[in-house]
């Protein structure tokens, strides 16, 4: 990375990264989710892992089309070329953020959007019925941001590669630190070629299957999520679990910006030095 505006963003985006880890270095829980752990059924948190798998299987299968329905995915392809087309030109700061601003342009509107379909099914007493609204939100952010920087999301590599992504913004300490080094390994071999991974005799070892990682990321979602969405099956008091959905749509959108400008920058480094 020897163009001096590439190291510029590098060096927001290593910043931005630590930064991350450092305030999810250990899980902060409320008191009052100590106040009704006793209250909440032995087996919502398996209920919970199972809507969340069959959701994302739901979505992956037969979702994504009517996602793409709510924002015009030419558009934000012909977005990403015309900013490719002025960063070949240009070769300058102003052209090289075009694309984090492209991708955080419509974020507000997601999180607005979450909040209010999660409060509305918390004022309703709607916990589990919530869960498919909160992934498609959620997941139309994401593939937002990763068409705003080139990378497809309808592939399996891509899934789990954004299914990743959800696993770490959820974790906490180790786990986090773990995870995340697992994307930027993941990050490395997605965008390494063929030839490439041959001639330095790269080992394929971060192959998992997308039912795996499924498994894997919506079992930290409802462990995240656990005490929220049983509050927000109680009618007026769901309320305050509604509104969780836009907080945690919030950190896990921080994150996956965080991600997608990085294995951008990595992709783009060797191009600006040609």
């Amino acid at each position: 990375m020897q163009n001096k505006y590439i190291e510029g963003e590098w060096i927001w985006v290593k910043r931005a990264e630590q930064k991350f880890l450092r305030e999810n270095e250990k899980k902060n829980t409320p008191g009052w989710q100590e106040k009704i752990a006793r209250f909440v059924p032995e087996k919502l948190e398996d209920t919970l892992k199972s809507a969340f798998f069959k959701a994302f299987e739901l979505i992956f299968e037969k979702g994504t089309g009517l996602i793409e329905k709510t924002y015009s995915k030419e558009k934000k392809k012909q977005k990403f070329e015309k900013n490719e087309c002025d960063t070949r030109i240009w070769k300058n700061k102003k052209s090289l953020q075009a694309f984090g601003k492209t991708a955080d342009a419509s974020r507000g509107l997601h999180m607005a959007f979450s909040a209010v379909e999660g409060v509305g099914m918390g004022v309703l007493g709607l916990g589990l019925p919530d869960i498919p609204l909160f992934l498609s939100a959620l997941l139309r952010s994401i593939y937002e941001q990763a068409l705003s920087y080139g990378f497809s999301y309808d592939t399996e590599e891509e899934q789990i590669f954004i299914l990743k992504l959800i696993e770490a913004a959820l974790s906490h300490g180790d786990a986090l630190n773990r995870r995340n080094g697992e994307i930027d390994r993941y990050i490395r071999e997605l965008e390494t070629s063929e030839e490439e991974k041959a001639r330095e005799k790269l080992p394929r070892r971060h192959r998992i299957s997308l039912d795996d990682q499924i498994r894997r990321t919506s079992d930290v979602l409802a462990e995240e999520m656990l005490y929220l969405k049983f509050v927000q099956g109680m009618p007026i008091v769901g309320i305050a679990g509604g509104i969780s959905d836009m907080v945690y749509q919030k950190k896990i959108s921080e994150f996956t910006a965080i991600k997608y400008k990085r294995r951008f920058l990595e992709k783009k480094g060797a191009e600006f030095t040609q």
